[in-house]
């Protein structure tokens, strides 16, 4: 793939994720999350944060997309993951945002299974942040650790 053929893609799902964001429902933080995931077939699956009043039980965007995508039964190969947020109706207009901890390792039981190394874009207003799932949870615990190599 050409450097602009990427540069094309990385946009196309930034923008896919902003406006993913605007589904969130956060009216506890006002701070919209919004994700992004190309799969190896080309299919862009999203998702938006949704709060609860028991913060605990709050979902992140990156988590809502990876329960849509598992919960077809199918483990597709996860090609690269964009992540915006901010907030409400400015997602990637402040700082720059990556995914949590918990959502890193959600994305690495998908990546995993897939036998993938996804790229991850985040956005933010100095520009996109671009690195790979292993950079970001490096020595990651996963399925293979249990012995499991696809879906259980």
């Amino acid at each position: 793939m050409s450097e602009e053929t990427a540069r094309l893609q990385r946009d196309a799902l930034l923008a896919t994720a902003r406006e993913a964001a605007r589904g969130a429902y956060a009216p506890y933080s006002k701070f919209h999350v919004g994700a992004a995931l190309l799969l190896e077939d080309g299919t862009v699956v999203t998702g938006a944060n949704v709060e609860n009043a028991s913060y605990g039980l709050s979902l992140c965007a990156e988590t809502v997309a990876i329960a849509k995508i598992l919960s077809t039964g199918k483990t597709p190969k996860l090609e690269a993951v964009a992540v915006t947020g901010g907030l409400a109706g400015a997602p990637g207009a402040g700082d720059t945002v990556t995914p949590c901890g918990r959502c890193r390792q959600v994305l690495n039981e998908l990546a995993q299974l897939g036998g993938t190394d996804p790229v991850v874009w985040s956005d933010g207003a100095e520009g996109p942040l671009e690195m790979r799932l292993s950079e970001m949870l490096p020595h990651a615990f996963g399925p293979a650790h249990l012995g499991i190599t696809g879906r259980g």
